[in-house]
């Protein structure tokens, strides 16, 4: 059975870091992403990638600041974020796919595995 377990979120001031970690088990998954909601807001895409790391795809609003990474050998799914804002406040889903997803990456349907969510607060 898949299950993914997030960590990592918290409170933190306009222009810090956060490292949020997400813990894969079950099947092999071969696309991994993080998606956000912020209040009032749909779920969005923020990165997403394959388990081998070779295509990476960003959000135009969080390109250059953040940094999504995958530690096969411990299952994980990170996503580094730099110099964050307030507009960054959101609850953060990592989500995983057994499927090569390619230029699909975006599409929330595409994926059948979530994690429960973990919620960052950036204050101004």
């Amino acid at each position: 059975q898949a299950q993914l377990v997030e960590s990592g979120g918290g409170l933190v001031q306009a222009g810090g870091s956060l490292k949020l970690s997400c813990v894969a088990s079950g099947p092999v998954f071969e696309s991994y992403a993080w998606f956000r909601q912020g209040p009032r807001k749909d779920r969005e895409i923020v990165a997403a990638t394959d388990k081998s790391h070779v295509t990476v795809y960003y959000a135009e609003a969080v390109k250059d600041r953040f940094f999504i990474s995958v530690d096969r050998a411990k299952n994980t799914l990170y996503l580094q974020m730099n110099n964050l804002r307030p507009e960054d406040t959101a609850v953060y889903y990592c989500a995983a796919s057994e499927y090569f997803l390619g230029s699909y990456y975006s599409n929330r349907e595409n994926y059948a595995n979530w994690g429960q969510g973990t919620q960052v607060t950036v204050s101004s």
